[in-house]
């Protein structure tokens, strides 16, 4: 038998959580000396010990770990839950990297308030355009909620056009528009030439001509586009216009990096 010191040192775990785990009756020594109360242990209790330490760092709590080992789960379904806890962790840190990104966006929005560049902004005549576009709902105007929903319809959008014979004659063309509770019907197009057809498993929509647009050009990821439109929200209320209707994304650009990716924004405006 190992003495508690030479048992933790084995287990990778210290004196106190073994003791703790006595009083617990979660891992009880093998033997007690009766005259010192020195704790003694087994070496086939470093089994037990590695499950209670597995099942704790997956986030179980110390009684629900004993519930578990008191069930006798195999190393099968130890396995089991280990993969689906790492998976639970992966998505954790993603969607924490995500909610980063987005207060780093913030941030640099902040920074750049009183010191926006709003002579970038161009007021233009948007012509009108023709557009093939699927729709979807997200739940809000927030990127975590538009990203997911308009990236994967975008790549189902150009599938249904190249099986359909269908090519793509300029940019791709977004916009939202808000429904009465909270959440937002997510438009994504691009423009084509091709007439309506009820064989297409896709809309043919014919976007109006604008009049009045303020325009300007958003350079980098479009989870870092805030920063630009509220430049541009500035520059209207500045020279005395307001918004009507809804705001466009022209993709101009769309390389691999996200980081090059080259927007218009459009917004429609009219003198108040």
């Amino acid at each position: 038998m190992f003495s508690i010191g030479d048992f933790a040192q084995l287990g990778l775990v210290s004196v106190r959580m073994l003791r703790h785990y006595d009083a617990l009756g979660l891992l009880q020594p093998a033997h007690v000396d009766p005259a010192s109360g020195y704790r003694f242990y087994q070496a086939s209790q470093l089994s037990r010990l590695n499950r209670i330490i597995a099942l704790k760092d997956l986030g179980f709590t110390l009684q629900q770990v004993r519930s578990i080992l008191d069930e006798r789960v195999s190393t099968a379904e130890l396995q089991g839950m280990v993969r689906l806890r790492r998976a639970e962790l992966e998505e954790r840190i993603t969607a924490d990297t995500a909610r980063l990104l987005r207060v780093e966006a913030r941030l640099r929005t902040i920074e750049r308030e009183g010191r926006m560049h709003t002579e970038e902004v161009i007021l233009k005549r948007i012509p009108p355009t023709r557009v093939a576009e699927l729709t979807a709902i997200a739940g809000s105007y927030e990127s975590e909620d538009i990203g997911p929903v308009i990236q994967p319809l975008y790549g189902e959008l150009f599938q249904r056009l190249d099986r359909a014979g269908v090519t793509p004659s300029g940019y791709g063309i977004a916009c939202y528009e808000p429904e009465a509770d909270g959440r937002v019907v997510v438009h994504a197009g691009v423009e084509v030439t091709a007439e309506a057809s009820e064989a297409h498993d896709f809309a043919i929509v014919d976007l109006p001509a604008v009049e009045t647009a303020a325009t300007i050009i958003h350079r980098g990821s479009m989870d870092q586009v805030g920063t630009t439109f509220q430049t541009l929200a500035h520059w209207v209320e500045e020279h005395g216009y307001r918004s009507v209707g809804l705001a466009r994304e022209v993709s101009i650009e769309c390389p691999d990096d996200r980081d090059r990716w080259v927007t218009e924004l459009q917004m429609t405006v009219s003198t108040v």
